[in-house]
């Protein structure tokens, strides 16, 4: 909680805004004066942002190989290594 409170101070102080506001301005000059090269790209970029999303992705469960110890829910449905499945 305190990482996020600390962002949100970033973006609030003085330098945070012009960065804000200079990033909107790049972002506004790139798609009014270069759209065809931003169209262009927009393959590149998705390509590029799945094997991003994937990495990132696996720092919450440990990566791959994580999934073999589950235990029953807490419902009592059995779990996948039950030997009464």
């Amino acid at each position: 909680m305190d990482f996020l409170r600390n962002l949100l101070a970033h973006w609030r102080s003085p330098l945070g805004v012009f960065m804000l506001v200079a990033g909107a301005a790049g972002v506004y000059y790139l798609l009014t004066e270069h759209l065809t090269h931003v169209r262009q790209a927009i393959p590149y970029l998705i390509l590029l942002a799945c094997p991003l999303m994937h990495a990132m992705g696996h720092g919450r469960h440990g990566g791959h190989g994580g999934h073999g110890g589950h235990h029953p829910g807490a419902n009592g449905s059995p779990g996948r290594d039950d030997p009464g499945r």
